[in-house]
């Protein structure tokens, strides 16, 4: 199996059922390459000052990471909120929720020397599986020219359709590399088995991953508590919904201020 790629001209309809079928796609040149280049150039000293404090046997240790985008670099705002990503994960995610919010939002620069990432799926995070429900939906941007000698993300399309535990050495040579131009996205569903790719070459490549979970999960990362509450505040409304600053459904996640206000509405008198 392959990837399917997609341009401006592509219908959602088309994507939807690619995404569904091969777990992943690519839309090509989603964003202008000025766009790339100045969120890359946003996140490039938190890369510098922190970008190892997350090093570890799964993360790599050559490859730079920083979390919580949206208070350090305003122009992925456009990334995260950008209309045609979303009109594409409502087909997916808005059956099984009300609404979806951010999971997590990372930055990932591999540096030259780094090897393959194992694989893994991002919705492991969750301990359990309803047949035919994603939890998440995740969106890797190229920042840079994504290649097979630079460490293009590695995905085995398909993989979310496998019974039970995957057995990820038999399957090596399904792996399906993200190749793109710089301010492509690739889209993949949590449950495809992927992994970075290793770095051949002399200079880094960077992305910046975020995920869209259902509205009714605990987010991978605590959005109130990464984002300050001023930067959130600062952001428009449909970028403050994706953080979490909604409730799901009449009950669940409601608090003062709510932007839908059934449940205050419902219990102004007590």
């Amino acid at each position: 199996m392959a990837i399917e790629y997609f341009d401006h001209d592509a219908d959602n309809e088309t994507i939807t059922a690619a995404l569904r079928r091969d777990g992943a796609v690519i839309l090509t040149e989603q964003v202008s390459a000025e766009v790339a280049d100045t969120v890359a150039a946003e996140m490039r000293g938190y890369f510098d000052s922190e970008g190892t404090n997350l090093e570890s046997d799964f993360n790599g240790y050559d490859t730079l990471r920083i979390s919580g985008i949206l208070a350090r670099s305003r122009t992925s705002a456009e990334l995260i909120g950008d209309p045609r990503v979303l009109s594409i994960m409502d087909p997916i995610l808005l059956p099984h929720c009300l609404n979806y919010q951010i999971g997590s939002t990372s930055g990932i620069e591999i540096q030259p020397g780094e090897g393959a990432q194992v694989m893994h799926t991002d919705d492991s995070i969750y301990p359990m599986r309803i047949p035919g429900v994603e939890w998440q939906v995740d969106v890797m941007w190229a920042l840079d020219d994504f290649t097979v000698e630079n460490g293009a993300t590695r995905v085995i399309p398909g993989s979310h359709r496998w019974k039970g535990p995957p057995e990820i050495p038999e399957h090596e040579q399904a792996e399906v590399q993200a190749v793109m131009p710089k301010g492509s996205a690739l889209i993949y569903l949590g449950s495809v088995l992927h992994g970075g790719g290793a770095n051949r070459t002399n200079k880094a490549r960077m992305g910046l991953i975020n995920t869209y979970a259902l509205g009714w999960l605990r987010q991978e990362v605590n959005q109130y508590l990464h984002i300050p509450r001023e930067v959130a505040d600062s952001y428009p409304e449909p970028i403050r919904r994706l953080l979490g600053y909604q409730g799901h459904g009449a009950y669940l996640g409601r608090f003062p201020g709510d932007p839908d206000g059934h449940w205050l509405n419902k219990h102004k008198d007590g």
